[in-house]
């Protein structure tokens, strides 16, 4: 039996560092809060509810009075520090956790928006963001506009009305596509638009969009900070006023909140996503290269090769780094399409990204087949496109495993 007592008190808290620390520190350390044991460990704090001292102190906590939790759906200890830990990252403010990444999405527009509102979104995106900006956003009442390219004049012209908010997913799901996040921004708070970025292609290490101009950051988490395959998660990251007045109470009574286990999971993955991502992005530059001569290949669409279009663009905004996605077309179409996929022995055939196992998919039949077949082609996914995720493997047997898939 412990001879501790319950109530003991760590006593070997320091004081804060007073220098700015690296985000690869921060990834380790941010938001570290031990217990009164001194775990080395963050702790996993598996329960619903939480306990007061007294019936004031209950209704001091519900008026935020004290800073004491209340309920699992209103905040967790251990999910609190995946959330100070990723802020910290990302240089936000406050962060949110999710159950998942379409939640973060969808709950970093919809706590804002309300019927009359105009929404503007770049036009190339994950499918299920397509239909809560298209589909779900209209039966409310509100306007949205699809924006394509990085024309000054066609964003200016698009946002030369009153707007609430400025959706871009830069780089896009499966094309990587590229959006002028600090451009769109500028013109976005002229007429005093919220600019949200979806940064799942590009990860917390490749890219800063706050720093860029925009006001909001949201992740699906289950991509690159797990990055592992583990668990489901996302998160919304953005100042004061916008996390605690708006997405707060927004959160707190729709619900869509993380589990303490997945939290702790994310906590101890932040600790190697840079190191993994890194890793996982030299990967993928000599994979697309290497695709790029293929002669069974039509093109390659990665922000890392001089040929993609908004190439010197992606270079400013990602840490000049292409990212750990690529989009393939193909000279054949579907059957030869299929015929490659079955051909692959390490690459797996799976419709997730951000992985430490290289990843592969057909959009056109797996993630985006919900889209009608003129928003596909308007999007450039056709049969012959395929998505790779590149992961940890050693890039020489990835090499092998293409080459032999193309033979086959």
């Amino acid at each position: 039996m412990s001879k501790r007592p319950w109530g003991y008190q760590n006593r070997s808290e320091r004081p804060e560092p007073q220098w700015e620390l690296d985000p690869q520190t921060q990834a380790v350390r941010a938001g570290l809060a031990r217990s009164g044991f001194g775990e080395t460990s963050e702790a996993l704090y598996l329960t619903s509810g939480f306990t007061y001292s007294s019936a004031e102190e209950a209704a001091d906590s519900f008026i935020d009075q004290t800073d004491h939790f209340v309920y699992g759906r209103f905040g967790n200890p251990t999910v609190e520090m995946f959330e100070k830990r990723l802020a910290a990252i990302e240089g936000a403010q406050y962060c949110v956790a999710t159950g998942s990444g379409m939640s973060a999405m969808f709950a970093s527009i919809a706590s804002v928006v309300q019927a009359g509102d105009r929404v503007v979104a770049s036009a190339a995106m994950f499918s299920s963001c397509h239909v809560v900006l298209t589909e779900i956003l209209p039966k409310w009442g509100i306007q949205v506009e699809l924006v394509s390219g990085n024309n000054p004049e066609v964003w200016a012209k698009a946002l030369s009305q009153k707007t609430s908010i400025v959706f871009i997913e830069s780089p896009s799901n499966p094309l990587m596509e590229i959006v002028d996040i600090s451009m769109v921004s500028e013109l976005a708070h002229k007429v005093g638009a919220l600019v949200i970025v979806d940064n799942v292609m590009a990860s917390p290490v490749l890219q800063k969009p706050l720093t860029l101009g925009a006001d909001v950051v949201m992740y699906s988490a289950t991509k690159h900070i797990d990055g592992q395959g583990r668990v489901l998660a996302g998160a919304v990251l953005g100042s004061f006023e916008y996390i605690h007045e708006r997405l707060i109470p927004f959160i707190r009574h729709t619900g869509p909140s993380l589990s303490p286990f997945n939290a702790w999971v994310l906590v101890k993955s932040l600790e190697t996503m840079q190191m993994r991502v890194e890793r996982m992005n030299q990967s993928a530059q000599i994979l697309a290269q290497f695709l790029e001569a293929r002669p069974e290949i039509a093109s390659v669409r990665y922000p890392g090769l001089e040929s993609h279009p908004e190439h010197e663009l992606a270079m400013r905004q990602m840490n000049k780094m292409g990212g750990t996605t690529i989009g393939i077309e193909f000279n054949g179409g579907k059957k030869e399409v299929f015929s490659f996929l079955d051909g692959l022995q390490i690459i797996d055939i799976s419709n997730n990204l951000g992985d430490s196992k290289s990843l592969i998919t057909h959009p056109a039949s797996t993630t985006h087949r919900r889209l009608s077949q003129e928003t596909l082609v308007e999007m450039g996914i056709t049969n012959s496109v395929v998505r790779l995720s590149v992961g940890l493997e050693h890039v020489d047997d990835l090499l092998h495993d293409l080459t032999q898939a193309f033979k086959s």
